[in-house]
């Protein structure tokens, strides 16, 4: 017997969603697909379900740069609940321990924060998606084992309160991809000596990407009703994830040679890393990613079929 033929559109493009409250990132994109009926989506960097905002869905092709969304930075925006530690470093898990919170003021906090600014170790938090022994760290948890993570290096590029009462403080972060946010105000909480959590999270930032260009859940619903037209109008183009990476624009020939797999040179093109290659002729149509080799010529790796 052949293959079963997958259903549903063939659609290329990037869509920004604003994550709504309460549902996991892959309920979100479910409903998203079913809008779209698309045969194909994913997408780059799970938000926990009591976390809202962007989540960059990616359509066919564009699946094929959804590594490089996870390999970003990122920007988020915090509520912490001071005097109050729980299990899971968030609203979701009990508290486990209070303790007053004292000898707070903005000053105080400005220069805890200023001290997880920049280069910072962090110990991942036993709620999370790392595996040990093939099995994710928050199933053990659940069982109430502990196993010892190894602390990482993350860069925190920026890092501010937005405001400060009682025992509400705001934040915003501007973070390298593995930083745990959770665990950032956490480490925060204990750093001003009241212990913390996160009581609301909000991603508003992944790269190029900004939160006036998120699209609500809302807003698709009533574009479904006008029609594909309507959905497919909120797309990107794949291409807006690679805004970082240098561009190449090649001949026919090179063109030619790259799509059959073969490296080629391109004059004056960058001496190293991965490179966006359009075609120069025509329609001057995104081809998708190379990388230079060492003896300076592009290698194809991820080219894009459009449709």
């Amino acid at each position: 017997m052949g293959r079963r033929r997958k259903s549903g559109r063939q659609i290329n493009g990037i869509l920004l969603l604003d994550k709504p409250y309460g549902i996991s990132s892959n309920a979100a994109l479910q409903q998203v697909k079913r809008l779209f009926r698309a045969q194909k989506a994913g997408h780059s960097g799970s938000l926990d379900p009591l976390a809202t905002g962007l989540l960059a869905v990616c359509f066919g092709e564009a699946t094929k740069v959804s590594g490089f969304l996870l390999d970003t930075d990122k920007r988020y925006r915090a509520v912490c609940k001071l005097g109050e530690k729980t299990t899971t470093a968030d609203a979701e898990g009990e508290v486990i321990e209070r303790r007053p919170v004292e000898n707070v003021d903005e000053a105080r906090i400005g220069r805890v924060l200023s001290d997880f600014s920049g280069e910072i170790q962090q110990i991942p938090p036993m709620y999370s998606a790392l595996k040990h022994q093939g099995q994710p760290l928050y199933k053990l948890a659940r069982q109430g084992v502990e196993i010892e993570r190894a602390p990482r290096t993350v860069h925190v590029y920026m890092l501010e309160q937005l405001g400060f009462s009682g025992d509400r403080l705001e934040i915003e972060a501007h973070c390298s991809r593995g930083t745990y946010i959770r665990t950032l105000v956490e480490d925060i909480g204990e750093a001003l000596g009241c212990g913390a959590h996160i009581s609301e999270l909000r991603r508003i930032g992944i790269g190029a990407y900004q939160e006036k260009d998120m699209v609500s859940m809302e807003r698709l619903e009533q574009a479904a009703e006008q029609g594909m037209e309507a959905l497919d109008a909120l797309l990107l183009p794949m291409e807006t994830a690679l805004g970082h990476l240098p561009d190449v624009q090649l001949s026919d020939d090179a063109a030619y040679y790259l799509r059959r797999g073969q490296p080629v040179l391109v004059p004056h093109s960058p001496t190293e890393g991965w490179v966006r290659l359009y075609a120069r002729e025509g329609d001057g149509r995104f081809m998708g990613m190379g990388q230079v080799l060492d003896d300076g010529r592009i290698a194809p790796k991820r080219l894009v079929n459009h449709i």
